[in-house]
């Protein structure tokens, strides 16, 4: 019997089994789970923790694998290795097995997580891609076998088909017949011991010569096979005799392959289940939302929450014992968590020791024992005629014979069920003697008696199960180093008991308990008022703690966008510096090959080309790099500060506009120029009002007056532009600059000229127009807008 028989019942670890089934793929895999028994060596145990974690890691990255249901083979190949021929469902349940296989070996295979401590249950799983595909190959169903199987069942049942065929025209000549019309009770063909049969009227049978077969239930009907059908009916059953001959044979084949490969589907088996039992373990990791513990010298559970309380309700716990004490004392009112901190603390055990992970929080610390012994709940049996508190002390005498060292022992309202002084006791004496033992202990009361044990014993510590004074009513919370109080006059007074009898039973208890209760209350008080202070320190500190990584994120994330946006400037003027040497590098090649062509008879039309190619060049460049030519307004300085919605005008590029931001701290302000919205400093900024008289001058140095500085771009441009002359690459240059100023002066339709002549022209326009993205719409002039000669273009 395991160390851990009774506990496993007492702690309810079999509904957990059930829990853990439940996350399994396979019969097999769940059938594993549920014989799953606690392990005491340390090194295994570390080990099972460690497949559950990587197992949760792989399923994180790459999903979970993939058990298809498999079922169990071993009997099957068992018995094709004696010989025997499989089935179809069993050559099925093989093909399943080992395409199963192929897909675990696949996953393990990806490049995406490593395996860890499950490689070397990945590497025990072979594959069969040759018997998985013949299997699948010859058997469509369990009850089906393909024709193609082998050439031999195929001519078999193309004559099987041939031959019912030939039989049902020969039964239908009779059937449609009008000389046996009268003859026949019905005009079918039907089947009778396998043959086909026509039914005659018993008073017609001597008419149809043949083979009385069977007769209907009334006898006015005889199954006849005529004489014309006996020798393909007789055919018809040799045929059918041959498909299941060759059907043996092809199953005794395929079951010959699986017994050659028996040992490797044996151990695919095993191994398979034995990973569903492990990615169950993870799935329900996930779902409990679980931690590995440490395996560890002693126990140190923080935030435990019973699995099988409704995670939305259960109050965590903090339980530890061994690091300071080897025995834990919990008091506290009924119903307020006493059981269930203890049996938290021998269900995680219990779990850890089976390579589950347990619902608590990083860092938690169990520690391996050889014996989990625990006395909880309500043992009376009426059949052996033991009371509540003898059927106790049976369970209480054989854990005391079996305690030691690598033993923990759970107690639950150790003592109880008999009179209060010998209760108490035989709690105190019981408790020595487990500590006697080596074992260590964690046990629920009432008594005083083991309260004051506990404060005086070293090893030896107290714990409270809270109780909210206020709200009359438990927290659930444990309280490691306070005792507590039963707080069973509060409970009574809430559940409505007379005020007059509970101050009586007040009256009733003696003083030096009356004082030590009191004693536990007032240090019970202290406690919460410390902890709330606590609590708001940690509050605080969290608080703080997140404003500045918010601000150290925020720094980060601006100095990120201050190198990307000086990276990309830096790239642009490296781009621009290029292109400039591009361009003068093929001025001085093109002037150099036009000095060489000079004196040859092609010099003048070598010296045009030579121009145009520069002129192109010039202009492609300029389309690149266009410095904007900036304007100045001396001795100006704004008489007020800017804001949002002032009229200004951009001195640099002579444009009016509207301030849509007022300017930060760097005085730099948003400008909605037309379409355009830009960003400028305000010294680059005029309120419009203050024009009258400002000088404004232009890169020559030139004096502009105020009328053409504010209108100079929408006076200036016009609707039309005419390209006649141009070809297709010098009129597309043009148009690109032209749309640019169309947008900027507000234009939205334009007359592009580009006359009729061969019309090479207009298409080389229009492929440009589709291509670019500021054209809303385009099309040919009307009459009296320049015909077929103009195109008319809408921008966006």
């Amino acid at each position: 019997m395991s160390n851990f028989t009774k506990a496993l019942k007492t702690l309810e670890y079999n509904k957990i089994l059930s829990l853990l089934a439940e996350c399994a793929s396979t019969d097999g895999g769940r059938e594993l789970i549920l014989t799953t028994v606690p392990e005491a060596d340390v090194s295994r145990v570390k080990k099972l923790l460690t497949q559950t974690t990587d197992a949760k890691h792989m399923t994180s990255v790459n999903g979970a694998p993939s058990f298809g249901g498999i079922r169990d083979v071993c009997d099957s190949v068992d018995r094709a290795v004696k010989g025997a021929s499989l089935t179809l469902r069993e050559l099925l349940d093989v093909a399943d097995l080992l395409y199963v296989s192929a897909g675990l070996i696949a996953y393990s295979g990806s490049k995406n997580v490593s395996c860890g401590t499950l490689g070397e249950i990945f590497d025990r799983i072979f594959k069969n891609p040759t018997l998985e595909k013949e299997i699948k190959r010859v058997i469509i169903t369990e009850d089906t076998i393909s024709d193609d199987a082998t050439p031999q069942l195929a001519a078999i049942r193309k004559n099987i088909r041939n031959t019912n065929n030939r039989i049902r025209d020969m039964l239908q000549n009779y059937i449609t017949s009008p000389q046996y019309s009268k003859t026949l009770q019905d005009n079918i063909v039907t089947m009778r011991n396998g043959r086909y049969v026509i039914p005659v009227k018993v008073e017609h049978k001597s008419e149809i010569s043949g083979l009385v077969h069977d007769a209907s239930s009334s006898g006015a009907t005889l199954f006849i096979e005529p004489v014309a059908v006996v020798d393909a009916n007789n055919e018809l059953r040799r045929l059918e005799a041959e498909e299941r001959a060759e059907i043996e044979r092809i199953l005794a084949n395929l079951s010959a392959e699986v017994a050659g490969f028996a040992s490797a589907l044996v151990l695919n088996y095993s191994n398979i289940i034995l990973l569903d039992s492990i990615f169950a373990r993870a799935e329900l990791s996930w779902r409990m939302k679980a931690v590995e513990p440490i395996i560890s010298d002693f126990i140190n559970i923080i935030g435990a929450r019973h699995p099988l309380l409704d995670k939305h309700k259960a109050v965590p716990i903090d339980v530890s014992l061994g690091e300071n004490f080897d025995t834990l004392v919990i008091t506290g009112p009924n119903t307020g968590g006493k059981t269930v901190s203890l049996k938290t603390l021998g269900l995680f055990t219990l779990m850890a020791q089976s390579g589950m992970h347990i619902p608590a929080r990083e860092g938690s610390q169990i520690r391996v024992f050889d014996k989990v012994l625990a006395d909880i709940g309500d043992e009376q049996s009426i059949e052996q005629s033991l009371s509540t508190f003898s059927a106790h002390m049976k369970t209480i005498v054989s854990i005391l014979d079996e305690a030691d060292n690598e033993s923990l022992v759970l107690f639950d309202e150790l003592g109880a069920g008999t009179d209060p002084t010998e209760g108490a006791a035989l709690a105190v004496a019981i408790t020595e003697q487990v500590r006697q033992s080596g074992a260590w202990s964690a046990s629920t009361t009432h008594y005083s008696e083991m309260k004051v044990y506990a404060l005086e014993t070293p090893g030896v510590c107290n714990a409270a199960c809270e109780f909210d004074i206020k709200t009359l009513s438990p927290t659930f919370k444990l309280i490691i180093g306070a005792p507590g109080k039963s707080n069973a006059f509060a409970i009574a007074s809430r559940l409505g008991l007379k005020e007059s009898v509970i101050e009586r039973a007040g009256s009733l208890i003696a003083e030096d308990s009356k004082r030590f209760e009191n004693v536990i209350e007032k240090l019970e008080s202290d406690r919460i008022e410390s902890q709330q202070k606590v609590e708001e320190a940690e509050r605080m500190r969290l608080e703080h703690e997140s404003i500045l990584r918010e601000a150290k994120s925020k720094a980060a994330a601006d100095l990120a966008a201050a190198e990307r946006e000086k990276e990309r400037v830096l790239a642009k003027a490296a781009e621009i510096i290029e292109n400039a040497r591009a361009t003068s590098e093929y001025v001085m090649a093109e002037l150099e090959k036009a000095k060489r062509a000079r004196d040859s008879e092609r010099a003048a039309s070598e010296l045009e080309k030579a121009r145009a190619n520069i002129r192109a060049s010039l202009k492609s460049s300029k389309n690149k790099v266009d410095p904007v030519i900036e304007h100045k307004v001396e001795n100006y300085v704004l008489p007020r500060k800017l804001k949002k919605g002032d009229t200004v005008i951009l001195i640099d590029i002579n444009q009016v506009g509207t301030l849509v931001s007022e300017p930060d701290k760097d005085g730099n302000a948003s400008v909605r120029a037309g379409i355009m919205t830009l960003k400028t400093s305000v010294k680059n900024l005029m309120l419009s009002e203050d024009a009258e008289g400002i000088i404004f001058m232009d890169e020559k140095k030139k004096r502009i007056p105020k009328a053409v500085v504010t209108e100079s771009i929408t006076k200036s441009f016009s609707p039309e532009i005419d390209l006649r002359g141009m070809n297709g690459e010098e009129a597309r240059i043009e148009l690109d600059k032209y749309f640019d100023n169309a947008t900027v002066a507000g234009i939205s339709t334009v007359r592009v000229i580009h006359g009729k002549g061969t019309g090479a022209l207009k298409k080389y326009l229009w492929n440009f127009f589709k291509s670019d993205k500021r054209i809303k719409t385009f099309r040919l002039g009307n009459w009296g807008e320049g015909d077929t000669g103009v195109t008319i273009v809408e921008l966006r």
